[in-house]
């Protein structure tokens, strides 16, 4: 799906577009690839050659002579894997990307979604939402972030529930069908508390698993609870950071009886 056409599954785009005008996305796209040509990593002909645009489209487009279609930029942020979000102001984007309006109660709306989702998407699509808890305010913000990396516009807090084989291979801390909160602003390994092991929701295969977690030399380990279960290894690719992997930190765990 294309980065905008998914965009628009998250949020009003046409409000956004509205507030900060199409031809202001443009200039900052222009701007950014400005940068990076200034830099040496990219030329006028090589995007033409990666978008299939004749070269003088693209030199009409940052010399400002013309514009771009939705279905340009979209190419031109594909190729460049940019984010159309990187061409907006995030303030904006959280005070319109809301699936629902903000609470002005004492309780907080938080999502709850698949593990793909949870893993991948830096904010949840209404299509992606199962169902909506509330958390209190005054416990949410009472928690510390840790940050590494790009994540400051990763929607902070999601839910999940955990499969039968996730639950048992963390038994007693969990069981099968457990709800559980998770930080996506702290994706470190730094202990949260001083001699506590953090449980994390970390990145595999496209989903997410629910571990401890070590790293040794250039892998993480991912340690259940139950020493029933293995302890399994996950190599961090090259130009890839352990921060990269983790989803988040799990912060509260709900066990219906």
């Amino acid at each position: 799906m294309e980065i905008i056409t998914q965009l628009a599954h998250c949020y009003n785009l046409h409000a956004i577009l509205q507030a900060m005008k199409f031809r202001m996305l443009q200039e900052n796209l222009r701007n950014a690839l400005w940068e990076r040509i200034e830099e040496g990593d990219l030329t006028g002909l090589r995007l033409a050659k990666q978008t299939g645009f004749k070269q003088a489209h693209i030199s009409n487009f940052l010399n400002r002579k013309r514009g771009l279609s939705l279905e340009g930029m979209d190419r031109v942020l594909s190729v460049q894997h940019l984010s159309i979000l990187d061409l907006l102001d995030p303030s904006e984007v959280n005070k319109r990307a809301c699936i629902f309006p903000p609470s002005n109660d004492e309780f907080q709306n938080i999502i709850l979604t698949d593990r793909t989702v949870a893993a991948t998407q830096l904010l949840i699509a209404s299509m992606h939402v199962k169902e909506i808890l509330k958390f209190k305010k005054s416990f949410l913000k009472k928690l510390k972030t840790e940050i590494e990396g790009h994540r400051e516009q990763w929607e902070r807090f999601v839910v999940i529930k955990v499969d039968g084989r996730e639950g048992m291979s963390m038994y007693p801390r969990l069981i099968p069908g457990a709800t559980l909160l998770i930080d996506r602003h702290y994706n470190s390994l730094k202990p949260y508390r001083k001699g506590e092991l953090s449980m994390y929701a970390i990145r595999k295969d496209e989903t997410c698993t629910v571990k401890y977690v070590e790293m040794t030399g250039n892998q993480l380990i991912l340690r259940p609870h139950n020493q029933g279960y293995p302890v399994e290894i996950m190599a961090i690719e090259d130009g890839k950071y352990p921060s990269d992997y983790l989803v988040g930190r799990i912060c509260y765990v709900g066990i219906e009886t």
